[in-house]
This record gives C-alpha cells, structure tokens and sequence, in this order.
C-alpha cells in the first residue's frame, strides 16, 4: 500500500527543495502540485481568459489535459501534451497562478487529480492544503514556514538565477499578497493541519530541515 508525506506551507518556504531532498533521501517520488496550478495559468494566459472569469476557465479545463510523468524520478509537467517544465518557472505565470488557485473549480479538478497520482506511488506531496484537503490521511504532515524577508530573499535569488529581472521589493510584495490570498481564499485555505508537524526553516539550512522531517519518519527507512 502507497504512503504520502505531506508538506505545506506559504510561498517561498522552500517546499519544493525540501520536498524533492527529502524524496531523495527516502527513495521516492516527489509531486510538485504547484506545478500543476501554473500549468493552467500558463493556458489561461495562452487564451486570454480573465483569471477572475471562473465560468469560462472551467469550460476550458473540461477540455484540458494535465499530465504528470516522472522521468529519472524528476517531475515532468505536460499540458495538452506539451512539456511545459521550462516556461512555468517564470515572474509572470508564478503571479498567475496565485490568482487561479483561488477559483473553487480549479482547485477541485486538481486536488482530485493529485489524489489519483498519489494513489499510485510512495511520494512526498508539497502544496498549501495537501494536509487538510488533498490527502488528509497522509501518514505524515508537515507545515513549513519561515521569516517574510527570508522568504522574499529565496525567491528573489531563485528568479536571478534563472535570468529573471526583478527587484527584490516587488517579490517581497508578490509574497504577502500571495500570503493574504491563500490564507483568506474561501475554497480550502493555506493553513497548518491539526497533526502536522511545524518547523521554521528561517535559520535552517535545507539539509537540516530534511534531517529534522527524517527524524519524523524514520521507521519508513
């Protein structure tokens, strides 16, 4: 029978670099649900929609295919059957998807689809309601968070390393509005599950934040 280790938390806690260790460390797979929000931002975008017209993006996702493939054990996400890994990781489509994931219709046709994945792997799962909505029996949860600056600062160098220009003012603003989106949205909101385990990972380096979950976890090496 599959496990899931679930990890959420707000924007640039480090979810997906934690989760993706910790997946290596444990010998499994790890779902970036993220990912699969900015696939259909990147759609939205494509077609022009108005991210606030709900009635027309839900027509849309009828005829929408979100694949999810893991090769080599990296996630690899294909809309419509085109590999988009490489154009969702921009400014642009990260401010798009906050505002999709608010719709109540999206976040269902996902959260069931991440469901179905996790059915069938041993896998670590990174979102904001993974613990509470997607997967609420996971035998394991975690809530990750850490300082607004520090988070800011992590998305800030992770966007200059990818060529982006952007000043760090405005990803610090981008992260409390994202804050304030995802902790008020009506449908599923950012918060920390009753039996999740928290940790701040303000002063902790990645390797340690993984060693903390791992000691969590340890019957399952």
């Amino acid at each position: 029978m599959c496990y899931s280790i679930a990890i959420d938390g707000p924007s640039g806690a480090g979810k997906s670099t934690i989760a993706d260790a910790l997946a290596k460390r444990l010998g499994i797979l790890h779902l970036d649900t993220g990912a699969m929000y900015r696939a259909i931002a990147l759609k939205t975008i494509r077609l022009g929609i108005d991210f606030n017209d709900e009635n027309t993006i839900s027509k849309v996702l009828q005829d929408t295919e979100i694949d999810v493939k893991f090769e080599n054990g990296l996630q690899m996400i294909f809309l419509d059957g085109e590999n988009v890994n490489s154009q969702i990781r921009v400014h642009e489509i990260s401010q798009a998807a906050a505002k999709i994931s608010t719709l109540n219709s999206v976040r269902t046709v996902l959260a069931n689809a991440q469901r179905n994945i996790a059915q069938k792997y041993n896998m670590v799962v990174d979102g904001r309601d993974i613990g509470t909505n997607v997967l609420p029996c996971a035998k394991y949860k975690f809530f990750l968070t850490a300082d607004d600056n520090i988070r800011a600062e992590r998305r800030y160098q992770e966007l200059k390393s990818r060529g982006q220009e952007i000043d760090f003012e405005t990803v610090l603003n981008d992260i409390k509005q994202r804050d304030q989106m995802d902790t008020t949205r009506e449908f599923s909101p950012l918060k920390r599950a009753e039996d999740a385990v928290l940790i701040d990972s303000s002063n902790l380096t990645p390797l340690q934040v993984v060693d903390t979950m791992l000691s969590h976890i340890k019957e399952l090496l």
